[in-house]
């Protein structure tokens, strides 16, 4: 039988089968030895070892689409990145941050602003128009309101969707609205995934229909970004990418280099001075890091 693995705590993993049951499998040995490790993601076969207990055991690890450092996950579609509106004020350098990571990984990004009924004046407003025409799509929510829930429905229908973002802005909220209540009532997946203490530090798949899934990630309030050198570091903001090769230089990295045309395109006011602020300072980082 067929499924997908949606938690794995201590050497247990808990599938999502084919049927709509949770069975908590241990894997073959046969992974260790060839160095492979099963990721929540993964699709997988299980051999069903006892029906009334929900037990079995992992056979075959399914090919993958793709695998994430972090989160630590495989077969991800998108992204789904949430921050707050208001409370606490978006921390745009950690969302760019973020960004920067699932373009790395490839990995397709949709920004959500929560608590849309907090926001005061035109400043999401604003914020939602930079990241648009940054290429992203951005829906604006408010779970309280139910706002920008059915946009939310259709952008995660059909997808298996990495949901991240810092705490405290109403992340389970907006999940908790995806979920059919019967999904999470069967009480199955309570009953199985109760087992594991660290449900707020593991990634954990929650099954919304049988071909949507949404990967709860632990929250996090900094990000590093990795294995990158600075002068790369353009490649990652996709609203760079239409002046690339048509600055005096090649190879510019838009920071010092006269005739830049992101420079120039900034002066005119067709990118954002936030997002360009923000490019400086990581390319900074960057520089430094090497240096050491």
């Amino acid at each position: 039988m067929k499924g997908k693995i949606i938690k794995g705590i201590a050497g247990f993993y808990y599938i999502f089968a084919e049927n709509q049951e949770i069975y908590e499998c241990k894997a073959k040995g046969i992974f260790r030895k060839d160095h492979q490790k099963p990721l929540v993601g993964d699709n997988v076969v299980i051999r069903v070892l006892d029906e009334t207990e929900k037990e079995g055991t992992i056979t075959e690890l399914l090919p993958r689409t793709n695998s994430l450092i972090r989160p630590a996950v495989a077969n991800v579609d998108q992204a789904f990145v949430i921050f707050a509106a208001e409370d606490p004020k978006p921390n745009r350098m950690l969302l760019d941050r973020f960004l920067i990571m699932m373009e790395q990984q490839g990995v397709p990004v949709v920004i959500c602003f929560n608590k849309a009924d907090l926001a005061v004046g035109s400043e999401l407003e604003e914020l939602a128009r930079i990241y648009t025409e940054c290429g992203y799509q951005v829906i604006l929510s408010s779970v309280l309101k139910k706002q920008g829930l059915e946009e939310i429905r259709e952008a995660l229908q059909g997808k298996t969707t990495v949901v991240a973002g810092p705490s405290g802005v109403g992340k389970s909220s907006v999940t908790n609205a995806m979920q059919p209540e019967v999904v999470m009532e069967t009480g199955e997946i309570s009953r199985k995934l109760k087992r594991g203490r660290h449900t707020t530090r593991h990634s954990q798949v929650i099954p919304v229909d049988s071909v949507t899934f949404l990967v709860d990630t632990p929250g996090f309030s900094s990000l590093y970004i990795m294995d990158m050198e600075a002068e790369d570091l353009r490649f990652y903001f996709p609203e760079y990418e239409k002046y690339e090769g048509t600055c005096r230089f090649p190879g510019c990295c838009h920071i010092h280099e006269p005739d830049c045309q992101v420079k120039a395109a900034l002066e005119k006011g067709l990118l954002d001075g936030g997002r360009y602020e923000n490019y400086q300072l990581l390319y900074q980082e960057l520089k430094e890091k090497r240096r050491y």
